[in-house]
């Protein structure tokens, strides 16, 4: 059985490289982050516009709906409450076989700036080809009511928007094209684990990579939520695909390939972090998923639309602080496939020692480059655990910091679990079946939990 030592040698060694790799590349972040922070670079804005000032032009909200009768009268009827600006126009897209949704819009209460856009063929299609068909009737009001639209804003079903997002983006569009927002998934008590490595990992990818991405120069991703287009973005968006869509149909992220097109155009774009007068960050809240099955679903979609499909439709030929960012955006698989074969040494290392220890094998030795590189990665997971806990700690409180480290394996298994799930929907696409939406179903909003009015900068009440 010598053989299986030489395969455990091989594994170990390959492993060590790529985490030393993923490491080194996440410490350049690291250090990029506390360069601006002790510099001064960091300090958090407070916006000093009104938080429901006028806007500057017609900004339309585009929400694409399939099965959302659990949330969409709610995310209708807060954001109306939140933003009452005259020229405002939420469009939300639904399918003609999906009547509980809109019996939900029906019920949302009537304000005159909702526009239920239904389209023409049975759901689910794609997100994108949803947006599509909510842009075409933007267009079609357009040329009605002869008033161009000067903002086009994403979210979705399930998003608690902050009432000073608006008159910040409307603000920020007057200096770019694109405009992120942070967002904060809110934490569950019934999925402490699942639901909340989705606060971990956004507390520290929207307080330390979409900074640090946004003052390098870098293109920067739409989320999909909390962000705003300016309608000149747009057309050059149009103009280069050749389409009268924004969107393309055929991908499944197709809010982050937009937001890197703005810059690709020739736009510009911004992440802003900013609070309000109280002191609360300026950011979308919403639950994410509470389950493993639902949480790799949505992160199957995730990784097969960014590191599949973007690798395929956007390519590399970008500068070199582009190139870097999207490495890391496309490394999914490759992090996956170095973390399935460490969990395996995990499991296979117990087996090896009473093997060695009955004579059945001689184990390889590890050589200096093979401890040295063991010992430094052992390093930087516990600084990258630090890290992880800081970020966590101070947008949800110590606790959740101190839960941010334990449950750190939790959003590997998941990644393991998409990355498999998404490597088997991209052949499958790749040999001509058709693309499919793996929508993710939500039954509660934030604001059927918490009510507005707690808006602040402590965390609003878990979902039970």
């Amino acid at each position: 059985m010598q053989w299986l030592a030489v395969v455990e040698h091989e594994l170990l060694l390959f492993a060590a490289i790529w985490f030393a790799v993923f490491a080194l590349d996440e410490m350049l972040v690291d250090l990029a982050w506390f360069r601006l922070r002790f510099s001064g670079g960091l300090r958090t804005e407070r916006l000093t516009a009104p938080a429901q000032a006028e806007l500057h032009g017609m900004a339309a909200v585009l929400v694409p709906a399939w099965q959302e009768a659990g949330v969409i009268s709610e995310m209708v009827r807060h954001s109306f409450r939140a933003w009452p600006q005259r020229n405002l126009r939420i469009y939300v897209g639904c399918y003609r076989n999906d009547e509980a949704t809109l019996a939900a819009l029906v019920a949302s209460g009537g304000d005159h700036r909702l526009r239920v856009v239904l389209h023409d063929c049975d759901g689910p299609t794609t997100k994108a080809d949803c947006l599509n068909r909510i842009y075409r009737a933007i267009c079609e009001d357009e040329r009605r009511s002869r008033q161009r639209v000067r903002a086009l804003i994403l979210h979705d079903a399930e998003d608690m928007v902050h009432p000073s997002a608006l008159t910040l983006m409307d603000r920020a569009l007057d200096r770019v094209d694109f405009v992120q927002l942070p967002v904060r998934p809110e934490p569950q008590a019934a999925s402490r684990w699942v639901a909340g490595h989705y606060c971990d990992e956004f507390a520290e990818a929207h307080a330390r990579d979409m900074v640090v991405r946004d003052r390098i120069g870098a293109a920067l991703p739409a989320a999909g939520v909390g962000c705003a287009f300016s309608r000149r973005a747009i057309d050059r968006i149009i103009a280069q695909r050749g389409s009268v869509d924004p969107f393309a149909a055929d991908c499944l992220t197709e809010d982050y390939e937009c937001g890197l097109l703005v810059n690709q155009t020739g736009g510009l774009s911004a992440f802003l972090r900013v609070r309000d007068e109280r002191g609360a960050l300026i950011a979308t809240r919403e639950y994410f998923p509470a389950t493993i099955a639902t949480s790799v679903r949505q992160k199957t979609r995730w990784i097969h639309g960014i590191a599949f499909q973007g690798w395929e439709r956007l390519g590399w030929r970008v500068g070199p602080s582009d190139l870097w960012m999207r490495f890391r955006d496309r490394r999914g698989p490759l992090v996956a496939l170095v973390l399935t074969i460490s969990y395996f040494l995990l499991l296979l290392w117990p087996l090896m020692l009473a093997l060695d220890a009955l004579g059945l094998l001689e184990r390889m030795p590890s050589g200096a480059l093979l401890r040295g590189l063991l010992m430094f990665n052992l390093a930087s997971l516990f600084w990258r655990l630090g890290m992880r806990g800081m970020h966590s700690g101070r947008e949800y409180g110590w606790g959740e910091g101190v839960r941010a480290v334990v449950r750190f394996p939790v959003g590997n298994i998941i990644a393991i679990m998409a990355t498999q799930r998404a490597l088997v929907a991209y052949l499958r696409v790749l040999s001509g079946q058709r693309l499919r939406w793996e929508h993710t179903v939500h039954r509660v909003h934030v604001v059927q939990v918490c009510s507005s009015e707690e808006y602040s900068g402590a965390p609003l009440r878990s979902a039970a």
